[in-house]
C-alpha cells in the first residue's frame, strides 16, 4: 500500500490536540477500498484475524485465541442488545414501495413493553420514498403464527403527537424522524410477533446487498437477549460459546449491559469540526450486579465493543451528577455530548461508581435506566476502560475518533497494519484488542 500521508500535528502520538472540539475530521480519514469492505462474515466467527496493539506495539493471532492475552481475573464487559427486524415494506395502491425504518419506540416508550404491546403502538421512524406517503393509511396483510392480519400505519398530526404523555424523549431522536402510529386486527399478536414475520434485518448500508436469510443469525451475537438494537454491536461478532468458554475457563469474570444501537452509529461526520457534530442519543441499562462487578475490579474493565465504551465511561459521569445531587431522578442522568469535556474530575473511578450504587439503594432499584449522547475523541481521559475488542471502524466516523482517543492518536499505526496485512473491515470484518495508552 505504501506509506500513508504525514499526519498531521493534532494527530500524532501522544500530541493530541488540547481543544477536542477543534479536532478536524478530514485528519482522521484513510484509504479504504471497497474490496476491502467485508460483505458477509467467515464461515467460523471466531476464526477471524485478531490485530493486538499493546505499548505501542503491533502483532497478530486468530480471534479464537484472543483469551491467551487477557489476565485470569480481568472483568470483560459485554453489550447484550439484540437486533431488531426494523425494516417494514408496504405498498402503495398506486404501486409506490414505502419504507418503514423503525428508530425509537414512542408509546409505550419502555423497549420490554412496547414488543409485548398488543393492538397499537407508536414508534419514531424513518420514512423511505417518504415524498409518495404524505398522508392517510398503509395497510400490509400477511399471516402470524397461522393467524391473518392486517398491519396499518400512519401519520399522527404534530398536535396529537404532543398530547402524548409517553413521548418523554423526543429530543433524543433524529430531526429527520417521523411519528408512525402502529394498529393491527388481531390483539392476540404482539407486536415483537409482528416484527419477526413482515420486518426485515436492517444491516449496515455500507454493504451494499439485500439482507439474507443468514443474516438473521450472522448479524446477532451469540449472547444477545434484549430486543431494541437498529444495528448490531458487531465487536462481539466474532465471540462463540467455545470462546466463552475458555474466557470462563481462565477466570476472566464477564458482566453485561444493554445499550441500544441506534441508526445514529451510522451517520456521517458531515461538519469540518467535530464541534458541530451532532452526537446521536442511545439507552443504556446496567444492572446493579454489574456495578458491584466493577467496584470490585478497582472500576477497570475489558469492553467489547465501542457500545461498552459509551456506556462505561458515562457511568463515571453519572456518579458525578449524584455526588452534586443525591436525589436526581433517573431522567435527569442523560450524559450531554460535551459533558466529560465540561466537567473537571473529582472523584475516582469508584467514588462514582458507589454513588450509583447508593442511588440504586435509595430508590429501591436494581437495574439503572437512563441515556447517554456522550462523544469521545482524542482529548478524552479513560476512567474505567482499560481494553477493548473492537472492529475496524470507517474513515472520519465518530467510532474512530474513540479507538484514537482511546491509543492517545496512535490509530494509524494500527490502522495502516491493517491494511497492509489485508485484514477485512467493518462490521463483517476483522478484529482487535487494544490495550489503552496511558
Amino acid at each position: 500500500l505504501g506509506v500513508l500521508p504525514s499526519l498531521p500535528l493534532n494527530t500524532i502520538k501522544n500530541n493530541e490536540p488540547m481543544n477536542t472540539k477543534e479536532i478536524r475530521i478530514s485528519d482522521y480519514n484513510y484509504p479504504l477500498p471497497d474490496e476491502r469492505i467485508a460483505k458477509f462474515p467467515l464461515p467460523q466467527r471466531d476464526h477471524s484475524k485478531l490485530l493486538l496493539y499493546r505499548h505501542g506495539e503491533v502483532s497478530e493471532d486468530v480471534f479464537y485465541h484472543l483469551p491467551d492475552y487477557l489476565p485470569k481475573g480481568a472483568l470483560m464487559v459485554f453489550n447484550n442488545t439484540r437486533v431488531i427486524q426494523a425494516r417494514i415494506h408496504f405498498r402503495k395502491t398506486t404501486g409506490a414501495l414505502i419504507e418503514v425504518f423503525l428508530l425509537e419506540p414512542a408509546a409505550p416508550a419502555d423497549y420490554e413493553l412496547m414488543f409485548q404491546t398488543n393492538g397499537s403502538c407508536m414508534w419514531f421512524c424513518l420514512i423511505g420514498n417518504a415524498k409518495k406517503w404524505k398522508e392517510g393509511t398503509l395497510a400490509r396483510s400477511f399471516s402470524v403464527k397461522g393467524k391473518p392480519i392486517t398491519l396499518t400505519v400512519s401519520r399522527p398530526t404534530t398536535a396529537s403527537a404532543t398530547d402524548t404523555t409517553e413521548l418523554a424523549h423526543v429530543s433524543a431522536v433524529p430531526k429527520d424522524s417521523q411519528l408512525v402510529s402502529f394498529s393491527w386486527d388481531n390483539p392476540d399478536v404482539s407486536f415483537a410477533d409482528i416484527l419477526d414475520v413482515a420486518g426485515e434485518l436492517p444491516i449496515p448500508p455500507y454493504l451494499n446487498r439485500e439482507t439474507q436469510e443468514s443474516d438473521k443469525t450472522t448479524y446477532q451475537t451469540v449472547y444477545s437477549k434484549v430486543k431494541g438494537s437498529v444495528a448490531a454491536p458487531t465487536a462481539g461478532l466474532h465471540f462463540t460459546t467455545d470462546v466463552l468458554g475458555a474466557l470462563d475457563a481462565k477466570g476472566i469474570d464477564r458482566e453485561e449491559l444493554t445499550l441500544h444501537v441506534g441508526a445514529g452509529t451510522f451517520r456521517p461526520v458531515k461538519s469540518e469540526q467535530i464541534a458541530d457534530h451532532p452526537m446521536h442519543t442511545e439507552y443504556v441499562s446496567i444492572r446493579r450486579q454489574t456495578i458491584e462487578k466493577l467496584i470490585s475490579h478497582d472500576a477497570q474493565a475489558i469492553a467489547v465493543g465501542t457500545t461498552s465504551v459509551r456506556t462505561l465511561e458515562s457511568l463515571y459521569f453519572m456518579g458525578c451528577r449524584l455526588a452534586k445531587n443525591p436525589n436526581a431522578k433517573e431522567s435527569d442522568l442523560h450524559i450531554e455530548q460535551w459533558e466529560p469535556y465540561e466537567t473537571t474530575p473529582q472523584l475516582s473511578p469508584v467514588e462514582a461508581l458507589q454513588h450509583i450504587l447508593r442511588w440504586l439503594d435509595r430508590n429501591n432499584k436494581t437495574t439503572l435506566h437512563s441515556s447517554t449522547q456522550i462523544i469521545i475523541a482524542p482529548g478524552y481521559e479513560y476512567k474505567i476502560v482499560k481494553g477493548l475488542v473492537t472492529n475496524f471502524h470507517q474513515p472520519q466516523s465518530t467510532l474512530l475518533l474513540l479507538v484514537s482517543a482511546f491509543v492517545k492518536g496512535d490509530w494509524r499505526t494500527i490502522y495502516d497494519y491493517a491494511l497492509a496485512h489485508d485484514y477485512r473491515f467493518l462490521s463483517y470484518g476483522d478484529s482487535s484488542l487494544l490495550f489503552r495508552q496511558v
